[in-house]
């Protein structure tokens, strides 16, 4: 938490910035289906990489109750709805959100936190081209995938 309480100066504050975090995900309607994944991914590395809030407030999720409960909240209210108009099967929108939720803090904490040296040094596009197939299954995939 002191690393997040550096730029914050308290709990407090940290969270007060957290609870008005805007992933700002946009709606992708002008957007080719086959490049849901892609434009994600993207829209994810550029958010993280031109607003500290979301690392920081990764990184107190990690040990405080609180900024998980933000975390899950953000990613809930957020990521859950844009899911929905977009996947073949809206009923299915909360898994699959949650499995994009999954990869993406996965890579966030890989990438910003531990900072584990191949992904550090990969660069974006790269990051993209690798994990946008996943994302992109995750969105569009059939529904017996889920549920194989």
């Amino acid at each position: 938490m002191a690393v997040s309480l550096r730029y914050y100066g308290n709990k407090e504050k940290l969270f007060a910035a957290a609870a008005t975090f805007d992933l700002r995900l946009p709606s992708l309607t002008g957007v080719p289906k086959t490049e849901y994944g892609p434009a994600l991914v993207r829209h994810f590395l550029d958010r993280w990489e031109s607003d500290g809030t979301f690392v920081a407030l990764l990184r107190a999720a990690v040990t405080n109750e609180a900024a998980r409960d933000q975390m899950r909240d953000i990613f809930v209210a957020q990521l859950a709805p844009v899911v929905a108009t977009l996947c073949p099967a809206p009923a299915a929108a909360p898994d699959r959100a949650g499995l994009i939720a999954s990869q993406m803090f996965g890579l966030a904490l890989c990438r910003y936190v531990l900072r584990l040296p191949p992904i550090t040094a990969m660069p974006a596009e790269k990051v993209v081209e690798w994990i946008s197939p996943t994302l992109q299954r995750y969105l569009t995939g059939p529904e017996e995938s889920l549920t194989a």
